[in-house]
């Protein structure tokens, strides 16, 4: 079994997590410019059996669209054609920032570490990528 990788986008940094290969737990992976993306999920993907992707959709409170989310179907366009074998699934991401920022106050994260905006895109992805596995138990 390969693992499950989510994907919290960005217009300047996306936040990469990734299952392990059992799909029991969820982690960090990385943060990469946004531009990079595909070619870094291209070289991970050589590395590494990912079988799915989980690419959070961001809605306003409403249910609606963000505006960021035209931006996310064309990158979900885009993984479609670079990976075409690979099932692609859409996960809502409402609050997974401010979730992601209460994640790392409780975790004792400092100050100065909570400003780094790559780990709040991270553990956001970390967020949408446990609520999709949880959804599927």
């Amino acid at each position: 079994m390969g693992r499950l990788l989510a994907i919290d986008y960005g217009l300047k940094r996306t936040g990469l997590a990734v299952t392990d290969p059992l799909r029991i737990i969820a982690t960090a992976l990385d943060t990469v410019e946004s531009g990079q993306l595909l070619s870094y999920l291209e070289t991970y993907c050589k590395n590494e059996t990912v079988d799915e992707f989980v690419v959070g959709m961001p809605r306003k409170l409403n249910g609606q669209d963000s505006e960021i989310a035209p931006q996310v179907r064309q990158l979900i366009e885009k993984l479609k054609q670079k990976f075409p074998t690979k099932p692609l699934h859409e996960a809502d991401e409402r609050f997974t920032s401010s979730m992601a920022q209460q994640a790392m106050i409780s975790g004792g994260m400092k100050k100065k570490d909570r400003q780094v905006k790559g780990n709040v895109d991270k553990i956001s992805a970390v967020l949408i990528l446990q609520t999709f596995m949880e959804s599927r138990r």
